[in-house]
């Protein structure tokens, strides 16, 4: 891989899906009605919907769940965490409305987080039933909105 060759990191962003991949979307039946930004929109019509489908996307926040239970933390913290923990992910970007600052110190909980090989095991197998996704870094931007 280009990273490893080069010993280049990558700076992720949308590592939650514009807020889809939190604790407030798991059970939630059908989100079209609670996509309220264009970030959401993007990640649902762009992101969730071309891995899989709304199932299999509540199949992996109730992993991501039950992997944060162990833990005490949120979804949102194991989503974090997985991602830092990517050998080509140097760090990561999270979004936050400017007027809201409520998950500030919730986001901080990431730094104290240790996935054990079985929670990544549990999350992969949810994510390995999805399909790989496929286009340049900013498609997503420009073909749903």
């Amino acid at each position: 891989f280009v990273h490893e060759k080069h010993d280049i990191q990558l700076l992720a962003y949308g590592v939650l899906c514009g807020g889809l991949l939190t604790d407030k979307y798991l059970g939630v039946s059908d989100p079209t009605e609670t996509l309220d930004t264009a970030s959401k929109q993007k990640y649902w019509y762009g992101t969730i919907n071309e891995w899989g489908d709304w199932a299999l996307f509540q199949r992996l926040l109730r992993t991501l769940r039950d992997v944060a239970d162990k833990h005490n933390v949120s979804i949102a913290n194991v989503a974090e965490r997985y991602v830092l923990d990517q050998p080509q992910v140097g760090g990561i970007i999270i979004g936050a409305r400017l007027s809201r600052g409520e998950h500030i110190g919730e986001n901080l909980r990431v730094y104290s987080l240790r996935l054990t090989d079985e929670d990544f095991r549990a999350i992969n197998a949810v994510l390995e039933q999805g399909r790989m996704l496929k286009g340049d870094c900013g498609d997503e931007y420009r073909r749903y909105l």
